[in-house]
């Protein structure tokens, strides 16, 4: 008789910019939650029957009432989403991180609850600013907020440590004093917090190390919840911090999670840089690890090391390697954007954008230059594949130089490149190049493209790990346009710049393949996309 075969998750299980994934399971249901920064909606969910298959119903703050995220900076926004369940809803802390540049971070920490993930959500409750990563525990009535406390003062390493408050679930508000987690003395930063209750021990899962090539989740345990905690005496939970030379690198920020019948997975990032760890241009991403618990009360994770396949729960089924489908065609035939498209810095709302005033075509108004924090007019998705091609056709008739539109491989307001029609000094259409490397920006103004009396083109861009290519077609053949790009531009370590050793800017989104339009005169000049295509290459 054939033995049944194991079916196995391929990681990551979230691939492209899914940063700090908190793992929930209700009932049935599996939610992966994860950061979104600058990105609207905020806080993107996955859900799975088995852990195997993901579908994205969605971001959850998905208007301004939930999440303003005007004058927000690169890479701030949403950072680290705690998503739990009690009294029947979800509650979803979050922080909204609008500064972290020398030195200070502001970082409101905010509450939202519905009954279901697809909400309604209600107003978020403020809890306070004292530091980020916050996260809710549940011990059976009681509840408790915990998070890293924040140090702005110079030479005190930015962390004064992790703190836990009560939270009255039916009040919805903080009550008493923090109280400090005594954990053993470590040097560096540990933040990232979560907690379980397993044994008759609390165990605590936090994030060491910082968010580069040394990340790590570590746990500690206690008998009471303050502590103090000891840690697990072999070391990290999981970690890549020894082993350069695995493909799967910044293992860190862990959340647990059981399935019904016993078995447990650590949900945590992961990034796959280009080279021996080189820049990253898909950002931090999610995986899974099988968690074991040794006869003294410890999880472990095999080998304690990242793994691109791991054994998928008992019981899935038999099956080939899967993992989260990808590839996607848009005609924008529905009234409202795809779960896989985000919007940048504001909700998708009718003032700018609009799926039904040309059927199958999204309508982009032109909104304000890429250096503004408010009003840009892009529509995105992350990148997933280190090899892949993103495609796009559109319609637009430009009559100044400042009227741009076209598509994008996006990573911040001083990093991403533009392949876009505009018209000339005398108002004729052409295609064009420009970019943004650190601040520096080029157009490549001798190599246009003049387009005639072309309205309605195609435009395509090509990644092939460290290079991009953009092309265009008009009623036959692709054109390659522009010369070869640096797509290490769109990495994580590219962004990040230091002055004085104080942050200036983070790099935390990963790259994005998306629809600009910009109206550098305030008119809202329209372009129409349809048909937007990514197509992963592995």
């Amino acid at each position: 008789m054939r033995q049944p075969t194991v079916q196995t998750i391929r990681n990551p299980v979230l691939p492209g910019s899914h940063p700090d994934p908190c793992a929930l399971r209700v009932g049935d249901d599996f939610y992966l939650a994860t950061s979104t920064f600058e990105w609207h909606p905020g806080v993107r969910l996955h859900h799975s029957r088995d852990l195997v298959h993901w579908r994205p119903p969605g971001g959850v703050l998905d208007t301004t009432r939930l999440l303003d995220l005007t004058g927000c900076p690169d890479s701030g926004g949403v950072w680290a989403p705690n998503l739990t369940y009690a009294d029947g809803l979800f509650h979803l802390v979050f922080s909204n991180v609008s500064t972290y540049a020398g030195g200070f971070t502001d970082s409101p920490n905010l509450l939202t609850t519905a009954p279901s993930v697809h909400g309604p959500w209600s107003d978020p409750v403020p809890l306070h600013a004292r530091g980020f990563d916050a996260s809710l525990f549940h011990d059976g009535p009681d509840s408790w907020l915990l998070n890293l406390v924040h140090d702005w003062r110079p030479h005190h390493g930015g962390s004064a440590g992790l703190e836990a408050t009560r939270y009255d679930r039916s009040a919805r508000r903080l009550v008493g004093d923090p109280v400090p987690v005594t954990l053993p003395p470590q040097a560096g930063w540990i933040e990232g917090p979560n907690l379980y209750r397993h044994g008759g021990w609390y165990y605590l899962l936090t994030a060491d190390g910082g968010t580069g090539y040394d990340h790590q989740v570590t746990v500690a345990r206690s008998r009471t919840l303050a502590g103090p905690y000891e840690r697990d005496p072999r070391g990290a939970l999981v970690t890549a911090r020894h082993r350069p030379d695995l493909p799967l690198q910044k293992a860190g920020h862990g959340s647990l999670v059981a399935t019904r019948d016993g078995q447990w997975y650590l949900a945590y990032l992961v990034a796959r840089p280009e080279g021996r760890r080189g820049p990253c241009v898909l950002g931090r991403e999610t995986a899974l690890a099988p968690v074991t618990w040794t006869p003294d009360g410890w999880p472990r994770v095999p080998a304690g090391l990242p793994a691109p396949e791991v054994p998928a729960p008992a019981g899935v089924g038999d099956g080939d390697v899967v993992g989260v489908e990808d590839d996607e065609v848009d005609g924008f035939d529905q009234p409202v954007l795809g779960p896989r498209w985000s919007t940048l810095r504001r909700p998708a709302t009718p003032d700018w954008l609009s799926l039904t005033a040309r059927p199958s075509h999204l309508r982009l108004r032109g909104g304000r230059s890429p250096q503004s924090l408010t009003g840009s007019s892009l529509v995105a998705r992350r990148v997933t594949s280190a090899n892949g091609a993103f495609e796009a056709r559109v319609e637009y008739r430009p009559r100044s130089f400042q009227h741009l539109a076209g598509i994008t491989a996006y990573y911040n307001t001083r990093n991403w490149y533009f392949l876009y029609v505009t018209a000339d000094d005398e108002g004729r259409a052409v295609l064009r190049v420009a970019g943004r490397d650190r601040g520096v920006l080029s157009v490549d103004e001798a190599g246009g493209v003049p387009l005639g009396e072309v309205r309605r083109l195609r435009l395509g861009l090509d990644l092939r790990g460290p290079d991009l290519r953009f092309r265009y077609a008009t009623d036959g053949g692709w054109h390659p346009v522009g010369p070869p790009l640096d797509a290490t531009v769109l990495s994580d370590e590219h962004a990040e710049v230091f002055e004085s050793g104080q942050i200036r800017d983070l790099g935390f989104t990963g790259a994005f393949v998306g629809m600009w339009a910009w109206d550098l005169t305030g008119g809202g000049l329209p372009a129409d996309f349809d048909e937007a295509a990514w197509h992963a290459a592995g």
